[in-house]
Protein backbone atom coordinates (compact mmCIF):
# COMPACT_ATOMS: atom_id res chain seq x y z
CA UNK A 1 0.00 0.00 0.00
CA UNK A 2 1.32 2.98 -0.94
CA UNK A 3 2.28 5.25 1.77
CA UNK A 4 0.92 8.15 0.95
CA UNK A 5 -2.21 6.78 1.18
CA UNK A 6 -1.16 4.96 4.93
CA UNK A 7 -0.63 8.48 5.83
CA UNK A 8 -3.45 9.77 4.99
CA UNK A 9 -5.49 6.98 6.41
CA UNK A 10 -3.19 7.43 9.79
CA UNK A 11 -4.17 11.24 9.79
CA UNK A 12 -7.85 10.83 9.22
CA UNK A 13 -8.15 8.12 12.31
CA UNK A 14 -6.11 10.78 14.55
CA UNK A 15 -8.70 13.50 13.38
CA UNK A 16 -11.63 11.31 14.01
CA UNK A 17 -10.20 10.31 17.63
CA UNK A 18 -9.75 14.21 18.02
CA UNK A 19 -13.47 14.86 17.18
CA UNK A 20 -14.32 12.16 19.33
CA UNK A 21 -12.54 13.47 22.50
CA UNK A 22 -13.72 16.89 21.42
CA UNK A 23 -17.03 16.49 21.51
CA UNK A 24 -17.20 13.76 24.97
CA UNK A 25 -14.15 14.42 26.79
CA UNK A 26 -12.65 11.52 29.42
CA UNK A 27 -15.54 11.94 31.92
CA UNK A 28 -17.77 9.12 32.60
CA UNK A 29 -21.80 9.18 33.98
CA UNK A 30 -21.94 7.56 37.36
CA UNK A 31 -25.24 6.35 38.57
CA UNK A 32 -26.33 5.90 41.98
CA UNK A 33 -29.31 3.79 40.98
CA UNK A 34 -29.96 1.12 38.10
CA UNK A 35 -31.36 2.81 35.13
CA UNK A 36 -34.90 2.22 33.83
CA UNK A 37 -34.99 0.69 30.55
CA UNK A 38 -35.51 3.74 28.86
CA UNK A 39 -32.70 5.23 30.71
CA UNK A 40 -30.25 2.37 29.51
CA UNK A 41 -31.40 2.45 25.77
CA UNK A 42 -30.30 6.29 26.17
CA UNK A 43 -27.05 5.00 27.42
CA UNK A 44 -26.77 2.13 24.69
CA UNK A 45 -27.49 4.95 22.08
CA UNK A 46 -24.81 7.35 23.53
CA UNK A 47 -21.92 4.45 23.91
CA UNK A 48 -20.46 5.54 27.11
CA UNK A 49 -19.05 4.05 29.97
CA UNK A 50 -21.29 3.91 32.52
CA UNK A 51 -20.57 2.95 36.64
CA UNK A 52 -23.30 2.18 38.08
CA UNK A 53 -22.15 2.30 42.21
CA UNK A 54 -23.35 -0.39 44.91
CA UNK A 55 -24.70 -1.35 48.54
CA UNK A 56 -28.21 0.05 49.50
CA UNK A 57 -31.28 -1.29 50.45
CA UNK A 58 -33.30 -4.23 48.19
CA UNK A 59 -36.19 -2.89 45.77
CA UNK A 60 -37.16 -6.07 44.86
CA UNK A 61 -37.02 -9.80 47.02
CA UNK A 62 -37.40 -11.93 43.29
CA UNK A 63 -34.23 -13.87 42.98
CA UNK A 64 -34.00 -13.97 39.81
CA UNK A 65 -34.52 -9.47 39.40
CA UNK A 66 -32.93 -8.70 42.76
CA UNK A 67 -31.91 -4.76 42.70
CA UNK A 68 -30.73 -2.22 45.15
CA UNK A 69 -32.12 0.78 45.88
CA UNK A 70 -28.30 2.09 45.44
CA UNK A 71 -26.79 -0.14 42.26
CA UNK A 72 -27.40 -3.59 41.26
CA UNK A 73 -26.54 -6.90 43.36
CA UNK A 74 -27.28 -10.43 42.86
CA UNK A 75 -27.71 -13.26 46.36
CA UNK A 76 -24.39 -13.89 45.07
CA UNK A 77 -23.21 -10.71 46.36
CA UNK A 78 -24.39 -11.73 49.95
CA UNK A 79 -23.73 -15.53 50.04
CA UNK A 80 -20.31 -16.33 47.96
CA UNK A 81 -18.00 -16.85 50.92
CA UNK A 82 -15.21 -19.25 50.24
CA UNK A 83 -17.05 -22.08 52.38
CA UNK A 84 -20.00 -21.53 50.34
CA UNK A 85 -19.10 -21.82 47.55
CA UNK A 86 -16.89 -25.08 48.10
CA UNK A 87 -19.73 -26.78 50.09
CA UNK A 88 -22.06 -25.72 46.87
CA UNK A 89 -19.66 -26.77 44.40
CA UNK A 90 -18.30 -30.03 46.08
CA UNK A 91 -16.57 -32.83 44.31
CA UNK A 92 -17.26 -30.90 40.18
CA UNK A 93 -14.45 -30.47 38.38
CA UNK A 94 -14.15 -27.08 37.00
CA UNK A 95 -11.96 -25.80 34.09
CA UNK A 96 -9.17 -23.40 35.10
CA UNK A 97 -7.04 -21.04 33.25
CA UNK A 98 -3.38 -21.55 34.06
CA UNK A 99 -0.64 -19.97 33.36
CA UNK A 100 3.54 -18.76 34.55
CA UNK A 101 2.66 -15.23 34.55
CA UNK A 102 -1.01 -13.92 34.51
CA UNK A 103 -1.47 -13.57 31.23
CA UNK A 104 -3.87 -15.77 29.33
CA UNK A 105 -4.84 -15.32 26.04
CA UNK A 106 -2.33 -12.40 25.58
CA UNK A 107 0.95 -11.91 23.60
CA UNK A 108 3.90 -13.55 25.38
CA UNK A 109 7.38 -14.42 23.74
CA UNK A 110 7.94 -18.07 23.00
CA UNK A 111 10.28 -20.21 20.95
CA UNK A 112 13.09 -18.28 19.04
CA UNK A 113 11.94 -14.68 21.25
CA UNK A 114 9.31 -14.59 18.94
CA UNK A 115 6.07 -13.29 20.20
CA UNK A 116 2.95 -15.54 20.41
CA UNK A 117 -1.04 -14.91 21.25
CA UNK A 118 -0.51 -17.49 23.95
CA UNK A 119 -3.95 -19.78 25.08
CA UNK A 120 -3.89 -21.04 28.45
CA UNK A 121 -3.34 -24.54 29.77
CA UNK A 122 -6.76 -25.28 30.91
CA UNK A 123 -6.58 -27.72 33.67
CA UNK A 124 -9.59 -29.53 35.74
CA UNK A 125 -9.84 -28.98 39.75
CA UNK A 126 -12.46 -28.78 42.55
CA UNK A 127 -13.51 -25.03 43.71
CA UNK A 128 -11.71 -26.13 46.90
CA UNK A 129 -8.63 -26.58 45.18
CA UNK A 130 -9.21 -23.77 43.01
CA UNK A 131 -9.68 -21.53 45.94
CA UNK A 132 -6.89 -22.77 48.09
CA UNK A 133 -4.58 -23.00 45.18
CA UNK A 134 -5.36 -18.87 45.28
CA UNK A 135 -4.76 -17.98 48.44
CA UNK A 136 -1.32 -20.66 49.17
CA UNK A 137 -0.31 -19.05 45.95
CA UNK A 138 -0.69 -15.62 47.23
CA UNK A 139 2.09 -16.34 49.80
CA UNK A 140 4.59 -18.63 47.61
CA UNK A 141 6.19 -18.63 45.08
CA UNK A 142 4.11 -21.28 43.22
CA UNK A 143 5.13 -20.51 39.36
CA UNK A 144 1.03 -21.97 38.31
CA UNK A 145 -1.48 -18.64 38.35
CA UNK A 146 -4.75 -20.06 38.19
CA UNK A 147 -7.67 -17.97 37.14
CA UNK A 148 -11.29 -18.83 36.40
CA UNK A 149 -11.90 -17.16 33.21
CA UNK A 150 -13.91 -19.90 30.88
CA UNK A 151 -16.02 -17.30 29.29
CA UNK A 152 -18.61 -18.24 26.56
CA UNK A 153 -21.59 -18.48 29.23
CA UNK A 154 -20.13 -20.50 31.83
CA UNK A 155 -23.09 -19.97 33.76
CA UNK A 156 -26.00 -19.39 31.59
CA UNK A 157 -25.73 -19.38 27.95
CA UNK A 158 -27.95 -18.61 24.42
CA UNK A 159 -29.48 -21.97 24.82
CA UNK A 160 -30.81 -21.27 28.12
CA UNK A 161 -32.67 -18.42 26.28
CA UNK A 162 -33.70 -20.37 23.24
CA UNK A 163 -37.42 -20.95 24.49
CA UNK A 164 -37.49 -24.81 24.36
CA UNK A 165 -37.49 -25.25 28.23
CA UNK A 166 -33.74 -26.86 27.92
CA UNK A 167 -31.16 -25.63 30.17
CA UNK A 168 -27.48 -25.59 28.96
CA UNK A 169 -24.70 -27.54 30.69
CA UNK A 170 -22.65 -25.48 33.01
CA UNK A 171 -19.97 -26.52 35.17
CA UNK A 172 -21.40 -23.85 38.02
CA UNK A 173 -24.95 -25.09 37.91
CA UNK A 174 -25.45 -25.07 41.84
CA UNK A 175 -24.46 -21.77 41.62
CA UNK A 176 -26.96 -20.77 39.11
CA UNK A 177 -30.02 -19.73 42.05
CA UNK A 178 -27.31 -17.40 43.00
CA UNK A 179 -27.15 -15.53 39.94
CA UNK A 180 -30.25 -13.88 37.86
CA UNK A 181 -29.70 -14.94 34.08
CA UNK A 182 -30.19 -11.47 32.93
CA UNK A 183 -30.57 -8.14 33.67
CA UNK A 184 -34.22 -6.62 33.47
CA UNK A 185 -33.82 -3.11 32.38
CA UNK A 186 -31.02 -4.16 30.07
CA UNK A 187 -33.13 -6.96 28.30
CA UNK A 188 -36.15 -4.55 27.99
CA UNK A 189 -34.11 -2.24 26.73
CA UNK A 190 -32.73 -4.35 24.11
CA UNK A 191 -35.04 -6.21 23.36
CA UNK A 192 -32.99 -9.48 24.20
CA UNK A 193 -32.14 -12.06 26.64
CA UNK A 194 -27.88 -12.17 27.14
CA UNK A 195 -25.91 -14.12 24.99
CA UNK A 196 -23.87 -15.15 28.11
CA UNK A 197 -23.09 -14.88 31.56
CA UNK A 198 -20.18 -15.42 32.86
CA UNK A 199 -18.46 -16.02 36.05
CA UNK A 200 -14.75 -14.86 36.73
CA UNK A 201 -12.49 -15.47 40.09
CA UNK A 202 -8.91 -14.69 40.26
CA UNK A 203 -5.83 -12.76 42.29
CA UNK A 204 -3.69 -9.51 41.60
CA UNK A 205 -1.79 -11.95 39.18
CA UNK A 206 -4.37 -12.20 36.69
CA UNK A 207 -4.20 -9.66 33.82
CA UNK A 208 -6.51 -9.78 31.17
CA UNK A 209 -5.25 -8.17 27.97
CA UNK A 210 -6.43 -5.31 26.23
CA UNK A 211 -9.26 -6.41 23.94
CA UNK A 212 -12.83 -5.20 22.69
CA UNK A 213 -16.20 -7.30 22.47
CA UNK A 214 -19.35 -7.25 20.20
CA UNK A 215 -21.24 -7.10 23.21
CA UNK A 216 -23.01 -4.74 25.34
CA UNK A 217 -21.49 -5.64 28.77
CA UNK A 218 -22.91 -5.35 32.11
CA UNK A 219 -19.73 -5.96 35.03
CA UNK A 220 -20.43 -6.39 38.35
CA UNK A 221 -17.75 -6.84 41.29
CA UNK A 222 -18.64 -9.24 43.99
CA UNK A 223 -15.61 -9.31 46.15
CA UNK A 224 -12.49 -7.60 45.51
CA UNK A 225 -11.46 -4.80 42.75
CA UNK A 226 -11.20 -4.54 39.48
CA UNK A 227 -9.08 -1.85 37.40
CA UNK A 228 -10.58 -1.20 34.03
CA UNK A 229 -8.15 1.30 31.46
CA UNK A 230 -10.55 1.82 28.59
CA UNK A 231 -10.68 3.61 25.19
CA UNK A 232 -13.10 4.44 22.84
CA UNK A 233 -13.42 2.33 19.45
CA UNK A 234 -12.16 5.51 18.09
CA UNK A 235 -8.70 5.17 19.65
CA UNK A 236 -8.19 1.96 18.79
CA UNK A 237 -5.24 2.97 16.01
CA UNK A 238 -3.23 3.43 19.28
CA UNK A 239 -2.67 -0.20 20.25
CA UNK A 240 -0.40 -1.44 17.32
CA UNK A 241 -2.60 -4.82 16.21
CA UNK A 242 -0.30 -7.01 15.06
CA UNK A 243 -0.89 -10.41 13.52
CA UNK A 244 0.62 -13.32 16.17
CA UNK A 245 1.00 -16.71 15.58
CA UNK A 246 -1.11 -19.10 17.44
CA UNK A 247 0.43 -20.88 20.81
CA UNK A 248 -1.17 -22.40 23.43
CA UNK A 249 0.50 -23.23 26.74
CA UNK A 250 1.38 -26.93 27.62
CA UNK A 251 2.88 -28.70 30.64
CA UNK A 252 6.38 -30.75 30.59
CA UNK A 253 5.92 -34.05 31.42
CA UNK A 254 9.54 -34.15 33.05
CA UNK A 255 9.77 -30.89 34.95
CA UNK A 256 6.19 -29.99 35.35
CA UNK A 257 6.84 -26.47 34.13
CA UNK A 258 4.67 -24.61 31.39
CA UNK A 259 5.87 -23.43 28.26
CA UNK A 260 4.52 -22.08 24.90
CA UNK A 261 3.56 -24.69 22.20
CA UNK A 262 3.19 -23.01 18.93
CA UNK A 263 0.06 -24.43 16.86
CA UNK A 264 0.07 -25.90 13.57
CA UNK A 265 -2.66 -25.16 11.32
CA UNK A 266 -4.00 -22.27 12.93
CA UNK A 267 -4.43 -18.37 11.64
CA UNK A 268 -2.92 -15.83 12.86
CA UNK A 269 -4.18 -13.81 15.47
CA UNK A 270 -5.12 -10.51 15.68
CA UNK A 271 -3.91 -8.44 18.65
CA UNK A 272 -2.72 -6.07 20.32
CA UNK A 273 1.25 -5.61 20.97
CA UNK A 274 0.54 -3.24 24.20
CA UNK A 275 0.82 -5.14 27.06
CA UNK A 276 0.17 -2.65 29.91
CA UNK A 277 -1.98 0.39 28.40
CA UNK A 278 -2.40 1.84 32.36
CA UNK A 279 1.14 2.92 32.29
CA UNK A 280 2.02 6.17 31.64
CA UNK A 281 3.96 6.75 28.08
CA UNK A 282 2.54 3.30 27.23
CA UNK A 283 0.35 4.55 24.59
CA UNK A 284 0.59 7.67 22.05
CA UNK A 285 -0.01 11.22 23.76
CA UNK A 286 -3.12 11.61 21.11
CA UNK A 287 -4.62 8.44 23.64
CA UNK A 288 -7.19 9.18 25.91
CA UNK A 289 -7.35 5.72 28.37
CA UNK A 290 -9.80 6.48 30.94
CA UNK A 291 -9.32 4.38 34.73
CA UNK A 292 -11.87 2.90 36.51
CA UNK A 293 -11.86 0.95 39.72
CA UNK A 294 -14.83 -1.19 40.63
CA UNK A 295 -15.54 -1.89 44.06
CA UNK A 296 -17.65 -4.94 45.53
CA UNK A 297 -20.99 -4.41 44.12
CA UNK A 298 -19.81 -1.72 41.72
CA UNK A 299 -21.45 -2.26 37.86
CA UNK A 300 -20.06 -1.19 34.53
CA UNK A 301 -21.56 -0.58 31.82
CA UNK A 302 -18.87 -1.07 28.87
CA UNK A 303 -20.54 -0.67 25.37
CA UNK A 304 -19.92 -2.87 22.37
CA UNK A 305 -16.66 -1.99 20.53
CA UNK A 306 -14.86 -0.64 23.42
CA UNK A 307 -11.47 -1.28 24.12
CA UNK A 308 -10.99 -2.40 27.99
CA UNK A 309 -7.58 -4.22 30.10
CA UNK A 310 -8.39 -5.16 33.03
CA UNK A 311 -6.32 -5.48 36.40
CA UNK A 312 -7.03 -7.31 39.65
CA UNK A 313 -6.83 -6.26 43.40
CA UNK A 314 -3.42 -7.64 44.52
CA UNK A 315 -3.13 -10.00 47.26
CA UNK A 316 -6.67 -11.15 47.69
CA UNK A 317 -9.56 -12.63 45.56
CA UNK A 318 -11.70 -10.75 43.00
CA UNK A 319 -15.21 -12.16 41.95
CA UNK A 320 -16.78 -10.81 39.24
CA UNK A 321 -20.23 -11.84 36.95
CA UNK A 322 -20.76 -10.26 33.72
CA UNK A 323 -23.92 -10.24 31.11
CA UNK A 324 -23.63 -10.20 27.59
CA UNK A 325 -25.68 -8.77 25.35
CA UNK A 326 -25.63 -9.03 21.15
CA UNK A 327 -24.69 -5.83 19.65
CA UNK A 328 -27.39 -4.57 17.76
CA UNK A 329 -26.38 -5.45 13.97
CA UNK A 330 -28.77 -3.20 12.42
CA UNK A 331 -28.04 0.89 11.78
CA UNK A 332 -24.66 2.27 11.87
CA UNK A 333 -22.74 1.05 14.60
CA UNK A 334 -21.52 -2.54 13.71
CA UNK A 335 -20.96 -0.70 10.01
CA UNK A 336 -18.37 1.91 11.84
CA UNK A 337 -16.80 -0.35 14.10
CA UNK A 338 -15.81 -2.53 11.23
CA UNK A 339 -14.65 0.15 9.59
CA UNK A 340 -12.54 1.54 12.71
CA UNK A 341 -10.65 -1.66 12.68
CA UNK A 342 -10.60 -2.60 8.93
CA UNK A 343 -9.24 0.64 7.69
CA UNK A 344 -5.82 -0.36 9.97
CA UNK A 345 -2.98 -1.74 8.53
CA UNK A 346 -2.65 -4.88 10.78
CA UNK A 347 1.53 -6.29 10.35
CA UNK A 348 2.88 -9.40 10.96
CA UNK A 349 4.32 -9.18 14.64
CA UNK A 350 7.53 -10.67 13.94
CA UNK A 351 9.50 -9.03 11.54
CA UNK A 352 10.97 -12.23 9.81
CA UNK A 353 7.79 -14.12 9.08
CA UNK A 354 6.63 -14.61 6.20
CA UNK A 355 4.83 -11.55 4.10
CA UNK A 356 2.78 -14.14 2.58
CA UNK A 357 1.45 -15.90 5.76
CA UNK A 358 -2.33 -15.62 5.78
CA UNK A 359 -4.08 -14.21 8.52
Amino acid sequence: MPSASLSSQRASLRWLSNEYFEQNGDNIEILENPPSSLEFSRLVHISRPVVIKGEGAPMFANLTKLFLMKGLKVPASTLWSDEYLIDRMGARQISIAVTPNGLADAVTVGPDDQFFFVEPLLDKMTMAEFLSNISTNLMSNNEDICYLQSQNGNLYSGDDFAGQGIQSFSEFEPLRSDVPSEIAFCTEALGRSPDAVNLWIGDGRSVTSIHSDPYENIYTVLRGAKHFTLLPPTEGWCLNECRFPHASYQRCSKTGKLFVQPSEGVDNIRWSSVSSPHITGALPQEAHPIHITLGPGDTLYLPAGWWHHVRQLPGATTIALNWWYDMEMRGMSWVMLSFLRGINEVPFGNTDEDDEEVE
